[in-house]
């Protein structure tokens, strides 16, 4: 098990390196709802990493690697019985769409949050993910800049563990 630490202040720390982090616009939350913005508070496992083949190749990891697919997205609608699970687009409900045309999710790690079990408005799609050129918070997920994800990736990465303020 590799664990790496995110400060509340914006900063993963990986085996005595730090790296620069974008959180959620609502902060680090213990109690983390649907739509909140918050950054959940716990220790997240890293369930798996996504990426696009066509733009990037394989980050190497510690954790089962798959190709995003231009139909790909993850169901953010809590009134779903697919709530917090990856999809095939079109959906009937409410998703996200993971094949991005910004780049945040050219390598995406999915962070267990609510997902075992699924509890309906208690968050989803909670990833580490390719942050953005100002480091601009995010809707919850934790962003890196791209090389420093790819390098706490090939560090064997396998969970974060988040704190409030």
């Amino acid at each position: 098990m590799v664990q790496a630490t995110l400060r509340p202040e914006g900063r993963l720390v990986l085996a005595g390196r730090a790296f620069r982090a974008a959180i959620g616009r609502g902060g680090v939350r213990p109690d983390k709802q649907e739509g909140d913005g918050a950054t959940p508070a716990g220790t997240l496992p890293l369930r798996r990493v996504l990426y696009r083949a066509d733009r990037v190749p394989p980050p190497a990891c510690a954790v089962p690697l798959e190709p995003i697919g231009a139909q790909d997205g993850w169901c953010d609608d809590p009134a779903h019985p697919d709530y917090n699970r990856i999809v095939r687009l079109p959906h009937a409900a409410r998703c996200e769409e993971l094949w991005r045309s910004d780049g945040l999710y050219d390598i995406v790690g999915v962070l267990g949050w609510n997902d075992a079990p699924v509890e309906r408005g208690r968050g989803s799609a909670i990833f580490l993910h390719v942050a953005t050129g100002d480091f601009a918070p995010t809707a919850g997920c934790i962003a890196l800049a791209a090389l420093d994800l790819r390098a706490v990736l090939e560090a064997g990465l396998t969970e974060i563990r988040t704190d409030p303020a």
